[in-house]
């Protein structure tokens, strides 16, 4: 089944013999019309917006989980940090590491997301909650 059927089947949508039209339960609908109403818009723009959220949603669980599942303890803590906004030297002292080991976990994050900078994997991340490696929230 592909990803786009899969997607459609866990929000209750079905499709019709119009593969761009699809049925939607009567409590499927009942809670769209509540949550149009709820946000002032019709529910055709709602649609493409919880559409596009379930894509985020089901993306970062199929795709982006098993890569930060990859990531060795240490990565994770630096990944978290630096998704927190926090600066190498910053992490580097927090962690009770050297920069330069900051730089290394963070360059092996990098390899195993696929991407060239930290602010590609904030982007990447920006939806993720890193509230339990924040040290504004914990202090020592």
């Amino acid at each position: 089944m592909s990803i786009w059927k899969r997607l459609l089947r866990l929000i209750g949508l079905h499709p019709d013999s119009d593969p761009r039209t699809y049925q939607i339960s009567e409590s499927m609908h009942t809670t769209l019309a509540t949550l149009a109403q709820h946000e002032g818009r019709p529910e055709h723009e709602l649609v493409h917006d919880l559409l596009a959220a379930g894509l985020t949603q089901y993306y970062s669980t199929d795709e982006l989980l098993p890569k930060w599942e990859s990531l060795s303890p240490r990565e994770k803590d630096v990944v978290a940090l630096v998704c927190l906004g926090y600066t190498s030297r910053q992490i580097a002292a927090r962690l009770s590491i050297s920069p330069e080991t900051v730089k290394t976990r963070i360059k092996n994050a990098l390899i195993k997301f696929n991407l060239h900078s930290r602010t590609e994997l904030r982007l990447l991340l920006k939806d993720w909650n890193f509230s339990a490696w924040d040290p504004r929230c914990f202090p020592d």
